[in-house]
């Protein structure tokens, strides 16, 4: 076997065999690609209107469902799902799809239940709601640098990290090397033409990364053998190379094929994948500014939900895109991407943990045809750069207008234009940093490591605004230390975690069983219902909003025609008038989107109980 994995990993290393995308067909593509995506975003921009806020931040709210659902697609399917959710299906099986389809049901929740109350609120971010909702600075303040925080853990650092395992697959890099050239073309790539330029631009996005991934799919399954190969053939790949690992550790899990898993031993519990995931998915789908920026551009609620069921279907596509080609990259090429010996693994993708995380890049260098390949790398270097760009630009906005501005309340505007710039340096900075904690946490899988600082963060966030839609005693001390409470809960089991390390099969982590012991997601539950009971205990023992300051902020009285007090802090309010967005809806084309909506839960139902 030694002498078969040379070749393979001297792709891998700086100075190795030439890249596998050197030919001027890939090379081709790539550049041909970008200009059809310029081309696209400057034909949106002369049809936005990009003069008001209404005009950039929403697209005039006027976006059909199509490039609605396509945008929600989009925006979360980037080059970290390609490369985490590959290397988690190479690594343990098919069970991490659980994570989009939990999707196709929590979106139905975004368009029917959420999205109402944020049009009745008119509101253009989050932030903005709580702020309404409840009163006063401080949940703005604290959503506001909590915000920061999980951009880089989250976003930013794993959005460098897959990139650059693309960079570093398809053209040889260090990964290092890579993240900086990409952090570089980024500082070029600019995004002007506002939301609509971005939703445009997404839609041809969402049929190319879909046109490619069924390609690759294609040949990554002609390559195995069928589906029924991939089936058989996936139980049995286990390295050649063991060490001092045993073949139990080394080999694919005995459940590796079933999406439920055992309550107490399996590495993604069936309760916690349907209860857990489902108030963290709460907290993405239904208050990420991203993704509700996108339905609040919509021009009706009529559009807002056909796009959330539009999404709910293009949701389905990933385990069979993106899940089951990781797992036949183990497959053909078990040395390299299940490797356990952490010699082979450093020769192979420079991490000691595991290289699962090449199981996809894997595939596009080594079964596409030329032309391609480079179109695939084309796709997840746009999508990683518009994401990267949108990132860095909204938590400037967000730490220079939210946190200087309230520290220097008369900063001139070209010290505010000075910090924003100096603070989008230091967000990459602090990005770069992290970077080896995301390669070694969760043993290299890049998606569990998503979905674990996630469980940690998000579940305060969530409860706090599914009661402040749906309880109207709740008040903001409530909601404010609900959120204080559920972050000291989230860092206590987060610090120790990724101060002692996840550890592995073969070497278990040092993190006490007290703490570590609990699955994140049964985690996110528990933390999901102290920081409810924190604010709904500190809201009960304070006083109540006044009914007259709610209408339109709560679910319940989304269709009140009162006229609202605007709160401006504790005890203080003025009275304004309301333009009552219209959220009525034509019967009969409600009834067809219902219709819609009932056809896409029928069919995750079926998914869910035939791979359960």
């Amino acid at each position: 076997m030694e002498s078969t994995r040379a070749p393979e990993t001297s792709s891998f290393i700086p100075g190795g065999a030439a890249a596998p995308i050197s030919n001027p067909a890939d090379i081709g593509v790539i550049v041909g690609y970008f200009v059809i995506v310029i081309a696209v975003g400057f034909w949106s921009m002369r049809r936005a209107n990009r003069g008001t806020v209404g005009g950039y931040f929403l697209a005039g709210r006027s976006m059909s469902w199509g490039p609605v659902g396509a945008s929600l697609f989009a925006s979360n399917i980037g080059s970290g799902h390609f490369v985490g959710l590959a290397g988690t299906g190479a690594a343990s099986g098919l069970a991490v799809a659980g994570f989009e389809w939990n999707a196709l049901f929590v979106v139905l929740l975004l368009g029917w239940l959420f999205v109402p109350v944020y049009l009745t609120a008119e509101v253009v971010t989050m932030p903005e709601y709580l702020k309404k909702r409840f009163g006063g600075q401080r949940i703005q303040l604290y959503l506001t640098l909590l915000s920061l925080a999980m951009y880089i853990f989250t976003k930013i650092s794993v959005d460098m990290f897959s990139g650059a395992v693309f960079i570093q697959v398809a053209l040889g890099w260090n990964i290092y090397v890579a993240v900086i050239a990409l952090l570089v073309i980024t500082t070029i790539y600019t995004v002007t033409g506002g939301l609509a330029a971005l939703m445009y631009t997404d839609t041809v996005q969402t049929f190319v990364i879909i046109g490619g991934a069924c390609v690759l799919a294609g040949y990554a399954f002609q390559a195995v053998g069928g589906y029924n190969s991939l089936m058989d053939r996936y139980m049995s790949a286990t390295p050649a190379l063991l060490g001092n690992v045993s073949v139990a550790c080394a080999s694919p899990r005995h459940d590796a094929l079933h999406l439920l898993r055992d309550a107490r031993t399996g590495d993604l519990p069936w309760p916690a994948l349907i209860i857990g995931l489902t108030i963290v998915s709460t907290w993405y789908w239904c208050s990420d500014q991203v993704i509700v920026q996108r339905c609040l551009a919509a021009r009706s609620l009529t559009h807002v939900k056909l796009g959330c069921v539009l999404c709910g279907y293009l949701k389905i596509l990933p385990m069979f895109l993106m899940v089951m080609p990781g797992m036949i990259s183990r497959v053909l090429y078990t040395e390299e991407v299940a490797c356990v010996e952490s010699s082979v693994c450093q020769a192979v993708c420079g991490a000691d943990v595991g290289c699962s995380n090449i199981a996809y890049p894997k595939l596009v260098v080594k079964l596409m045809p030329k032309g391609l390949r480079g179109l695939m790398l084309a796709v997840m270097l746009a999508a990683l750069m518009s994401s990267l760009a949108s990132i860095f630009n909204s938590s400037s906005t967000l730490f220079t207008m939210d946190v200087w501005r309230r520290l220097r309340p008369q900063a001139p505007e070209k010290e505010l234009l000075m910090v924003g710039r100096v603070w989008t340096v230091c967000l990459v900075a602090f990005s770069i940093a992290w970077i080896p904690v995301v390669q070694a946490a969760q043993g290299g899988q890049l998606f569990d490591y998503i979905q674990s600082v996630a469980s940690f963060l998000a579940p305060p966030i969530a409860a706090v605004f599914f009661l402040a839609l749906f309880v109207k005693r709740v008040n903001e001390p409530g909601a404010f230390w609900g959120l204080v409470g559920g972050l000291m809960l989230g860092l206590c089991r987060m610090v120790p975690e990724f101060a002692f390390g996840a550890g592995s099969c073969s070497a278990p982590g040092s993190c006490p069983a007290i703490i570590c012991g609990v699955h994140y997601l049964y985690f996110a539950i528990i933390l999901f219902l102290c920081s409810a009971a924190i604010v709904l205990g500190v809201s009960y023992c304070t006083p109540p909003i006044p009914e007259r300051q709610l209408h339109g902020l709560v679910f319940s009285l989304r269709h009140s025609k009162e006229p609202r007090e605007e709160t401006a802090g504790p005890g203080v309010h003025e009275k304004g008038p309301r333009s009552l967005p219209d959220i009525q809806e034509d019967p009969t084309s409600a009834r067809l989107v219902n219709l819609n909506a009932l056809l896409m839960m029928s069919c995750a139902i079926f998914l869910w109980a035939y791979y359960a």
